[in-house]
């Protein structure tokens, strides 16, 4: 049986002790309006364990200093302790280098990194970047800034109306000037999980290669970089447990190497002069100035934390979430899900008849319930469907089968309310 810090988190029937688990997230005993919380929005942001706050705290108040610059004691631990959460996000993703995991920010700041990094570089006039209709902002605006400096267009992968790619179409796009491709792994509006190894491999048979957004994905299955063959892989640390302000670059290292910086400053420098400067190696040559050290230890912790789960056991609990909620969403009437893909993450999409999804989210939070409305960053999402938002529910390890009728629950309460 898998255990954190030593603690049983399976029954004997080997599914996951989900009330054990929900000890180690304080915020979990929250009461929102004398209720208790009802956390569905983890595909904004999940909850961090004590766990990870701990190994944070540890680090401000006994290993607190800047990193690669010192050779006192503090530097040097904090380096070490740096460094080694690097190599527990290589084995995460079980990249072939840890040099190949560069911290970012965050995934928007990876995508950035990448839009700079290969396409100032590689990508010129008349050049094609394929991106698919499921794409989060993050992944279509640098791509479109980019275009609009290089005189390069974007193409978009259709979908089909139950929000999955059209693969022969994908293929048809793939041509001479297509010089990267950019995919989402798992949509963060609809939660249709991408044939992502399949598109890979198209695209490298015209050597075209391929960026995948997986800030959906890691939380929620395994991810191997080396069995998807991409080139970049991008994802953040606060939808996976960890903190906030920290991300991942996985990319290849012949990339990595060709790439030029995306910042400039301390630390990925070898030398500097008023006449050039020689960047430092990679990944380095990418984390310019003080990184974030304790956020990236922190992420480290949370890797940890899911670990001793089991990312298995993780993907089975939350498969079976979602299976409840669409079963018993869909016997309402008047509620329509946005997003019926054969494989999806644990998302669900809905849209209540007669009532703005924001107002949905208001009368649930009165029921202590958090999901979240709007357009969730994904615009072409919504164009698609014809509507200007969705009420998203997010599941994450630590939500419960209780929780799940407490939304359905709560959606009855909305439709009585509207009539």
């Amino acid at each position: 049986m898998n255990a954190v810090h030593g603690v049983l988190t399976t029954r004997r029937d080997g599914a996951l002790d989900v009330e054990r688990i929900r000890g180690d997230f304080p915020v979990l005993r929250l009461r929102v309006n004398g209720k208790p919380l009802v956390f569905l929005d983890n595909a904004a942001s999940s909850q961090m364990p004590q766990a990870v706050m701990d190994r944070w705290l540890k680090y401000q108040t006994t290993q607190h200093a800047n990193i690669h610059r010192a050779v006192h004691y503090l530097s040097e631990t904090a380096t070490a302790e740096y460094e080694g959460a690097r190599r527990k996000l290589q084995a995460f993703i079980n990249a072939r280098d840890e040099r190949e995991v560069v911290f970012t920010s965050g995934t928007t700041d990876a995508i950035n990194l990448v839009a700079h990094g290969y396409g100032r570089k590689f990508i010129g006039p008349g050049d094609e970047i394929v991106l698919t209709h499921l794409e989060h902002h993050s992944n279509i605006v640098p791509w479109q800034m980019l275009a609009q400096e290089k005189g390069a267009a974007i193409r978009v992968v259709p979908i089909n109306d139950r929000g999955e790619v059209l693969l022969e179409e994908y293929r048809k796009l793939l041509n001479p000037h297509t010089k990267l491709v950019g995919l989402t792994h798992v949509s963060n509006a609809l939660g249709t999980v991408n044939p992502v190894r399949e598109m890979i491999a198209a695209a490298h048979e015209k050597g075209v290669p391929v960026l995948v957004d997986g800030a959906q994905a890691v939380p929620h299955m395994k991810v191997d970089v080396q069995d998807l063959d991409c080139d970049f892989y991008a994802f953040s640390g606060h939808k996976m447990f960890g903190p906030t302000g920290i991300g991942v670059l996985y990319g290849k290292m012949g990339w990595l190497e060709k790439m030029q910086p995306f910042k400039g400053g301390g630390d990925m420098i070898l030398s500097v002069t008023f006449e050039k400067t020689t960047y430092n190696t990679v990944p380095y040559k990418f984390e310019a100035g003080t990184p974030p050290i304790a956020a990236a230890i922190g992420l480290g912790a949370a890797v940890d934390y899911v670990n001793g789960i089991g990312m298995d056991r993780i993907h089975a609990h939350e498969t079976d979430l979602l299976d409840h909620a669409t079963q018993e969403v869909n016997r309402l009437a008047g509620v329509r899900i946005i997003g019926m893909a054969e494989k999806k993450a644990a998302v669900l999409s809905f849209v209540v008849d007669g009532v703005h999804p924001h107002d949905v989210g208001t009368l649930l939070n009165e029921e202590g319930i958090a999901v979240r409305t709007g357009h969730h960053c994904a615009q072409p999402v919504m164009q698609r469907f014809g509507i200007p938002a969705t009420s998203r529910a997010s599941f994450a390890f630590y939500n419960t089968m209780a929780e799940v009728d407490a939304l359905v629950a709560g959606i009855r309460k909305v439709q009585k309310l509207f009539g």
